[in-house]
C-alpha cells in the first residue's frame, strides 16, 4: 500500500509540475525552450509513480504496522529550519542546521558523522553558490554583513 501511496503523490507531483511549465514555451529539440526541462522531468516522475503504483497493486495486501513518522517529520522540517533561517543566519549556519535537523530521522545516527558531513556540504554550498555562480545567498549577515 505504500508504494500505492507514494506513486500516487508522485502523480501529482508530476501533474503540478506539467501544469505549470504548460505556460512556458517548449521551443524545439534543437532550440530548448524554458519549459522543456519541467515538462521532460514531469514525464519521468510521473513513470516512476505509474511503476509504483502498479508494483503496488500487483504485490497486493495492505500495509498492516503502523506508519513511521520520524522520518518524514524530520526531513520536513529541515527543509523549512533551513528556508527559515537562510536570510536572518545566512548559509554558514542555515547549512549545518540542515544536516543537523534531517540526522534526527533517522535513530541511528552516528554524530560524528553527522559533524563531518555538514561540516564539509556547507564548505561546499558556499564555494559553489556564493563563488562559482555568484549566487546573492547571505554567509553570516550576523557576523560580516550581506
Amino acid at each position: 500500500m505504500r508504494d500505492v501511496i507514494a506513486g500516487l503523490i508522485l502523480l501529482v507531483i508530476a501533474g503540478v509540475a506539467a501544469l505549470e511549465a504548460s505556460s512556458l514555451s517548449m521551443g524545439t529539440p534543437r532550440h530548448i525552450g524554458p519549459g522543456m526541462f519541467p515538462l521532460v522531468l514531469a514525464a519521468l516522475i510521473a513513470l516512476v509513480g505509474v511503476v509504483l503504483v502498479f508494483q503496488g497493486w500487483r504485490a497486493g495486501g495492505l500495509y498492516k504496522d503502523r506508519w513511521p513518522l520520524r522520518s518524514p517529520i524530520f526531513i520536513l522540517g529541515a527543509a523549512v529550519a533551513f528556508g527559515l533561517a537562510v536570510r536572518p543566519l545566512g548559509l554558514a549556519v542555515a547549512g549545518p542546521l540542515l544536516v543537523f535537523v534531517a540526522a534526527f530521522a533517522s535513530r541511528e545516527t552516528r554524530w560524528l558523522e553527522v559533524f563531518l558531513f555538514a561540516s564539509g556540504m556547507t564548505v561546499f554550498c558556499v564555494v559553489l553558490f556564493k563563488y562559482l555562480l555568484s549566487l546573492p545567498i547571505p554567509l553570516a549577515p550576523w557576523l560580516m554583513g550581506y
